[in-house]
């Protein structure tokens, strides 16, 4: 509800700006599958490292269109924090500054519905950023991946108290892990996720 409320409210302030096109309906039939990667595991504290888009089109995931941003490394980030959370030393190159990334993302992802793996940690970290310089938050529908999987596995077993991880639903599913731990890769193996389980209903049943 209070997205809702927040979400209409942006909506009046931007209906004549550059950025009203982000809250019109989306008519096509594109989503996209989008992935965070960060210095830690709050999103209310973590700064963003990485962040990757990627497209998917019916039964395709379209990795010849997508996003990969690497920013600038952040100023507060030190060596006991790259150890700590497993980053790359790519992911922390010299890159995009934060406005330039998020100017880039906003019109790739555009008004699409957007697909990732426990979405609210990433639409809670890219808000942060998001609402001081543009002044709102991300409009699009969402879809959590992780969550269709778990509503599907609690139908199966409703007897099961434990989640299975990224990596665990994937091989469940069949699916490949492309490049774990970077922002790309885990944006690519969400659409997959996503698509196993969209596309091929009857046949994951048995996964659970």
């Amino acid at each position: 509800m209070l997205r809702a409320l927040r979400r209409a409210a942006d909506r009046r302030r931007q209906v004549d700006g550059d950025h009203g096109w982000l809250f019109a309906p989306y008519t096509g039939e594109e989503l996209v599958a989008i992935d965070c990667v960060t210095t830690g595991p709050d999103p209310r504290r973590a700064e963003l490292v990485s962040l990757a888009a990627v497209r998917l089109r019916g039964d395709r995931v379209l990795t010849s269109d997508s996003l990969d941003l690497r920013l600038a490394r952040p100023a507060s980030l030190c060596g006991d924090s790259i150890r700590l959370h497993g980053l790359r030393g790519i992911d922390l190159a010299e890159g995009a500054g934060i406005d330039e990334a998020l100017a880039q993302f906003l019109d790739f992802v555009g008004n699409r519905p957007l697909i990732g793996w426990r979405l609210d940690d990433d639409l809670t970290l890219l808000n942060r950023y998001l609402r001081p310089r543009f002044g709102f938050d991300l409009p699009n529908a969402c879809i959590d991946v992780a969550q269709a999987y778990y509503r599907r596995l609690h139908r199966c077993h409703p007897e099961l108290a434990t989640r299975p991880c990224f990596e665990q639903v994937a091989a469940r599913l069949g699916v490949p892990v492309m490049g774990r731990h970077t922002a790309l890769g885990d944006a690519v193996t969400t659409a997959l996720i996503h698509l196993r389980l969209t596309r091929s209903p009857s046949g994951v049943e048995r996964f659970c």
